[in-house]
């Protein structure tokens, strides 16, 4: 697995603009404030941009592709959603294209989904409230990781604005745990799919 991977923080810096609309993100270690992924939408169509522009409220239910790179330019990760009004599905692909899981979520409302290995076994939960902006995530109802927009630690100062938030993984998972795959491609998904 990347070594990128076993990192226990994660500083994700959303790009701000006006009218925008694509998301990307940079991803920094905030230990020692090195940028170490980038996250950058691809592929998005005219229906979509019109949809993000015009119709914002409805943005949710656009498709997206996103696609996380490391520095040197190498696919680590490609996420993509279709076109959904209900529940949407969110598939997560290696560097190679190969399937690596998907994302389901649970209800109409609320914020959060299941989360599924490429042999559709649940392998995880994404838990979070419908106000605020903090997510766990639980495995047979362990949190092996958190998702948040406050952070008291070190790199508090790289939070400028709302779009900044930091992933912690817990030491329960390990190094080598292909969840960690998904976590990262989730981090992404609440700002996409459940916070839009």
């Amino acid at each position: 697995m990347n070594s990128v991977l076993e990192k226990k923080l994660f500083l994700f810096k959303e790009h701000v603009g006006l009218l925008k609309t694509s998301n990307n993100y940079d991803v920094y270690d905030p230990n020692t404030k090195e940028k170490i992924l980038y996250c950058r939408e691809t592929n998005l169509n005219v229906l979509a941009k019109f949809i993000r522009i015009f119709f914002r409220k409805y943005k949710v239910f656009a498709p997206f592709e996103i696609v996380i790179e490391e520095m040197n330019n190498k696919k680590l990760l490609k996420i993509k959603k279709g076109f959904s009004f209900a529940y949407p599905i969110v598939k997560i692909y290696d560097e190679n294209d190969n399937i690596v899981g998907f994302f389901k979520k649970k209800s109409i409302i609320g914020s959060s989904f299941d989360m599924f290995n490429k042999n559709e076994k649940l392998v995880c939960k994404l838990e979070g409230n419908l106000v605020g902006w903090n997510f766990k995530f639980r495995i047979n109802g362990n949190v092996i990781g958190l998702v948040t927009k406050k952070w008291a630690g070190i790199g508090k100062e790289m939070f400028t604005s709302a779009d900044n938030y930091i992933l912690e993984i817990k030491d329960e998972l390990e190094k080598q745990n292909p969840v960690r795959l998904l976590i990262l491609a989730a981090v992404v998904c609440i700002d996409m799919v459940l916070k839009e």
